[in-house]
């Protein structure tokens, strides 16, 4: 409630808005009658890490499908846990977050855990890393989005991505992933269903995520345009880079070599 109130206040005398999708864009400027800057979220690659915690956690490698973030209506927990509950698979379900607002909503989701779905913590670190990189598909069924980070880190890890078809999510996998039809419990059921009986389609949609956000969703240059874009708004111009001459001779280690490899 707070958070929509300040979102409305802040609409009233802007110098401009910056948002994370081109659906965003146009609402703004369509409704608000505001000047509305694209800059998307960025995402990390990631490789695929060794299984240990999620063996501990009774899941395989490859053989469970994560949703990964809030437990709250807009984000359609609730759609996924229907229609996972109609697949007859040998694949399991994990629901990986907290709630944020909504405690009543969380417990209720919490009474469909069992064997098949299984109801984890929010992790961090090689954890998290582990529990994405391992996972058979990656599932957003969300109502409403502005730009998923979830969504960008699972497809940087490689992953067959699954979404709800709203503007925003359609923006970043057409091409690149899966749809479904927005809280359709029955639509969701038959596109896991098939996912799940073609590896080799997931695979192929993984290595197109990945470059997906490889090409157009990489740190470094949203973080030059956020500078562009808040210069623009201020009306300043962007400095130029100066040039530094090195004074000696800079020994990279190999650990931060390729750290800087991974992080383009």
């Amino acid at each position: 409630m707070v958070l929509r109130l300040g979102e409305s206040a802040s609409l009233h005398f802007p110098n401009g808005i910056m948002v994370v999708s081109h659906a965003l864009q146009t609402r703004y400027r369509e409704q608000h009658g505001v000047e509305a800057f694209y800059v998307p979220n960025g995402g990390a690659l990631r490789e695929r890490k060794q299984p240990r915690a999620i063996l501990e956690w009774g899941l395989q490698p490859g053989g469970y499908v994560l949703f990964l973030g809030r437990f709250s209506p807009e984000k359609g927990c609730h759609l996924l846990v229907d229609a996972f509950e109609q697949l007859e698979t040998d694949a399991k379900l994990v629901m990986a977050g907290a709630s944020s607002y909504c405690d009543e909503y969380s417990r209720e989701l919490r009474t469909h855990a069992s064997d098949r779905i299984r109801m984890l913590k929010c992790v961090s670190g090689e954890t998290l890393d582990e529990r994405l990189t391992n996972t058979m598909i990656f599932v957003l069924p969300s109502d409403l989005e502005g730009l998923s980070l979830a969504l960008l880190d699972a497809m940087g890890a490689g992953l067959c991505v699954l979404t709800s078809d709203v503007p925003e999510n359609r923006e970043v996998v057409d091409g690149a992933g899966f749809t479904f039809q927005r809280g359709n419990a029955a639509d969701l059921a038959d596109r896991l269903r098939f996912l799940i009986a073609n590896p080799s389609v997931r695979e192929a949609a993984g290595r197109t995520a990945r470059k997906r956000i490889e090409d157009h969703y990489q740190w470094q240059k949203i973080a030059e345009e956020i500078e562009r874009t808040y210069l623009k708004i201020l009306g300043k111009d962007l400095p130029k880079a100066q040039e530094k001459k090195p004074s000696g001779t800079a020994v990279i280690p190999a650990q931060d070599l390729q750290l800087r490899r991974h992080a383009g």
